[in-house]
């Protein structure tokens, strides 16, 4: 069966980066976008980030256009709001479609149970945040409507780190 591993993110600089790389660590994998009511996310997902981050958790942003056109910005003018608007360290990749016809493999892995074995969501709306354990298994998700600091999410987090 594949696993997350199997797929890659675009960076901004245009180069592939395999999630081969981040084999071994839990995973937090969430579609943003900047002008969406739910982008103050991005601070709650930075503090998430803080917390786990040397205890092998890694958040892996994928902006999307996909939902009324929130996220009208690609490039340069993209990674800008993302680094220093929003103050985030964990990686951001390219924009992306997370949904419909162009969904990027990622994203329809992510949301197809016949694929990952075990959730079969697709993101309604921006923020979707999809939970990969270390061995790169789909495990959980939560919805836009969860805070990254929510306790559901925190407690499942710390519990696959454990394992």
């Amino acid at each position: 069966m594949q696993t997350v591993y199997d797929f890659h993110g675009l960076q901004f600089n245009g180069e592939k980066k395999s999630l081969q790389d981040y084999s071994g660590k839990v995973l937090l994998i969430v579609n943003t976008a900047s002008k969406c009511y739910f982008t103050k996310q991005f601070k709650s997902l930075e503090l998430l980030y803080q917390k786990y981050k040397n205890q092998g958790f890694e958040i892996l942003a994928f902006p999307s256009n996909d939902f009324r056109a929130q996220e009208p910005m690609t490039g340069s003018q993209l990674e800008t709001f993302c680094r220093i608007h929003q103050q985030v360290t964990f990686p951001v990749f390219k924009r992306i479609h997370v949904v419909g016809d162009y969904c990027d493999p990622l994203f329809r892995f992510l949301s197809d149970k016949k694929l990952n074995g075990h959730v079969n969501v697709k993101p309604f709306w921006n923020f979707h945040k999809y939970l990969v354990n270390k061995q790169g298994e789909v495990v959980d998700y939560f919805y836009s409507i969860t805070s990254p600091q929510a306790t559901r999410v925190t407690t499942k987090i710390e519990k696959l780190i454990a394992e």
